[in-house]
């Protein structure tokens, strides 16, 4: 979450969900959308079947990359270079919006030299992926009248994730893509409500809303309204909760619908930090992993059970409705965190969600104009100023909201760990059609279960032939920081000397393996990739 934050403002797409099927080329990267987003997905295919170019660049042969226009796959952590190459490629024959560039943006001049520096002959030999490729790619986006770039985590999670968020940005300036219908730079949320969590201050540096926590205007506004004395510091993100837990220096951990035993990485150090913690609550639906260790459980409700909003990746604001009553001892996340206030002396005296959605529109500006009686239907799109506003289709139609767009002269730079003689497989981690996040919820449906019980590691056969491993035969995979057994599944989906493995699956837990190495602004974690060594099973 702190990641699309930090790099791109709020995080959200940029244009809405419905304009991608008018695109007339669609670049997606670091996204298996048919997977993971196929509603998405499905307005990618209403594209093309009215003639829109596709181009995928991922280094795991998706399922859309077999419909694609252009498929390319990049070695794992080299995206700062691909897009360099395609953006020198785009300069180079004078196919970018010089008209755009010069009236919207600044910083041109040494973003450019920068690129100069990447021709597609070179670029070439860092990604894997052939010159005449990538500049193909950049003649067919930038030639589209209207072109839209769609990324998820495969982009973000990595130690240069502002880096190839703020490329991406780069991209889509220099084409003058931005600002207009079917366009923009548009982030796949990984979870439901997601941007709704990061729009409501779920972020160490904000309050609702993306106010800044160390802006003394903000502070005092909020000390106002909530009659109490804030902090101006910025509070930590969850790898150095986890540290801070292991030094010593963090006592307590409250984790709300969170499982950081299947989802963070390096699980053995995860696992370590949490049994350090003098007090672990944990309030969820299931008794998750995490749940397992912590000295409270807290039964939270789903979304069956409770009144509130969610806020989707396309910025808008949907209204849910209670349609069962809370079922056991569970309460509604907002009462039991009021619940926990009042008997710790800070009173709060809602009523009802909407009470909150209430204090949310006189606080937050982007929220405005957003009420109950408003969301009746499709919802409404932030910013949302004001009762009269429309809600906002696309962002930054006439200026960005820093004014002129800033170009960032970006250098590539390699992966915090890469393959070496004794860990020679690169390993890259997901998530499959079958399950959701850590399986919280998936894995308690017998459906979903039974088509997908268990976790494997994909490898191409050529590797599987050098390691004498068989279809469904258990190989062990270490990485410097554990290790796991798993049946391997033999598919040129991944390229010789690269495996992967999803994430959802707690008996073969691919988090053991992770890098915590983390992006220096973003802190998000360098989840897709590591390096790991494979062997056969005894």
């Amino acid at each position: 979450m702190v990641g699309l934050a930090a790099a791109f403002g709020s995080g959200a797409m940029t244009n809405s969900i419905a304009e991608i099927e008018d695109a007339d080329c669609i670049f997606v990267t670091g996204s298996n959308t048919t997977s993971s987003h196929p509603l998405v997905a499905t307005r990618i295919f209403r594209a093309m079947a009215k003639g829109a170019k596709v181009i995928v660049a991922d280094p795991r042969k998706i399922q859309l990359a077999l419909k694609a226009d252009i498929y390319v796959r990049q070695r794992l952590g080299t995206d700062v270079a691909l897009l360099n190459g395609i953006m020198h490629a785009i300069i180079k024959n004078n196919w970018h919006d010089k008209a755009f560039v010069e009236e919207r943006c600044e910083g041109f001049e040494e973003f450019s030299k920068v690129i100069d520096n990447y021709p597609p002959e070179k670029v070439s030999e860092i990604t894997g992926v052939a010159a005449d490729d990538i500049v193909k790619i950049a003649e067919y986006y930038a030639k589209a009248k209207a072109a839209s770039i769609v990324y998820c985590m495969g982009i973000t999670q990595h130690t240069t994730g502002v880096d190839n968020v703020k490329s991406l940005a780069n991209l889509a300036m220099l084409t003058g893509n931005m600002g207009k219908e079917s366009t923009g730079v548009n982030p796949l949320r990984g979870q439901n409500n997601v941007q709704g969590a990061c729009d409501m201050g779920g972020l160490p540096n904000v309050y609702s809303g993306y106010q800044a926590v160390n802006v003394i205007d903000n502070q005092t506004k909020f000390e106002k309204a909530w009659g109490a004395k804030l902090s101006d510091q910025i509070g930590l993100t969850i790898p150095f909760m986890l540290s801070g837990l292991s030094e010593g220096k963090v006592k307590a951990l409250y984790a709300v619908g969170e499982n950081p035993m299947v989802s963070d990485p390096d699980v053995g150090h995860v696992e370590k930090a949490l049994k350090k913690a003098e007090l672990l609550v944990v309030q969820d639906i299931f008794l998750t992993p995490t749940a397992e260790l912590a000295h409270v459980v807290l039964p939270g409700t789903s979304f069956a059970e409770k009144d509130g909003t969610f806020t989707n990746t396309e910025r808008r604001v949907q209204l849910l409705r209670k349609a069962i009553e809370p079922v056991g001892e569970a309460k509604a996340d907002w009462e039991i965190i009021q619940e926990l206030s009042n008997r710790f002396g800070y009173e709060m005296n809602y009523e009802s969600a909407e009470d909150i959605m209430k204090e949310i529109s006189t606080l937050t500006p982007s929220y405005g104009g957003i009420t109950y009686e408003r969301l009746d239907g499709d919802g409404l799109a932030w910013p949302c100023p004001d009762k009269d506003h429309p809600g906002t289709k696309f962002l930054h139609k006439d200026k960005f909201a820093r004014g002129l767009g800033l170009f960032h002269a970006i250098e590539y730079q390699p992966p915090a760990e890469v393959v070496d003689d004794e860990y020679p497989f690169w390993l890259s981690t997901g998530r499959v059609h079958v399950h959701y996040h850590t399986g919280t919820m998936s894995r308690v449906s017998p459906s979903l279960h039974a088509e997908m019980p268990e976790g494997s590691l994909e490898m191409h056969p050529e590797d599987g032939s050098r390691l004498g491993v068989r279809q469904g035969e258990k190989v062990k995979v270490a990485s410097r920081r554990g290790e796991i057994v798993a049946k391997v599944t033999l598919t040129d989906r991944v390229d010789p000397g690269v495996v992967f493995m999803p994430f959802h699956f707690a008996e073969t837990c691919a988090n053991v393996l992770t890098n915590p190495a983390h992006d220096p602004t973003a802190k998000i974690p360098e989840y897709k990739v590591c390096a790991v060594k494979v062997e056969k099973a005894a």
